[in-house]
């Protein structure tokens, strides 16, 4: 009797090894930290201010004309004729709508700038992580500068079980959405 208990508990031993051995392995990375050391990521950082600072050039250039036109009709328009004063004011205006209109297209274009030239040292950062996380056997790599899964074995994906589970056939024809309180429901496509 004795012996069948032993014979048990081994079995039981080896059974519980086995599953935590095929635990799935966990691994994190500070995504940021690691780009941030990247010399691509410094090239882009320094292409970024170079661009900042030429738009910062021009938006200067912008002002000072403005603040010197703006001078200039404060000086002489005690002097000046109803029609001239009404036209350099409209100058004014005008230059000033100018130069705020390039001040936000200017921080349109940076904020492209640099995602354009960021994007690149991401990827790269990211086929990296992906590459060790597939040769060191991890399922799931999470970063811990924004708590964001960024790499998971494809094979994880559980969405054809749960469709499975709630009954949901693939293909079928969406149900129309609900309409919002007080409304009538969006359009459906034909």
């Amino acid at each position: 009797m004795k012996k069948i208990v032993k014979i048990a508990l081994v079995g039981v031993a080896v059974i519980l090894s086995s599953f935590t051995a095929s635990a799935q392995k966990i691994a994190h990375i500070n995504l940021d930290s690691l780009i941030s050391i990247m010399p691509e990521s410094k090239t882009a950082q320094q292409a970024v201010q170079d661009y900042a600072k030429q738009l910062e050039e021009q938006v200067t250039a912008m002002q000072a004309e403005l603040k010197t036109k703006y001078d200039d009709y404060q000086a002489k328009m005690k002097d000046m004729p109803e029609v001239v004063r009404a036209s350099k004011e409209k100058e004014l205006n005008d230059l000033n709508q100018r130069l705020q209109d390039f001040q936000q297209q200017a921080q349109g274009d940076y904020q492209k700038k640099s995602a354009e030239l960021s994007k690149p040292v991401y990827e790269k950062a990211k086929k990296a992580v992906d590459a060790v996380a597939k040769e060191n056997g991890f399922k799931y790599v999470l970063d811990t500068s924004t708590g964001l899964v960024i790499y998971n074995e494809p094979a994880d994906d559980i969405i054809g079980l749960v469709i499975k589970k709630l009954g949901i056939t693939p293909g079928a024809t969406p149900v129309a959405p609900i309409a919002p309180k007080g409304g009538t429901p969006p359009p459906t496509k034909k």
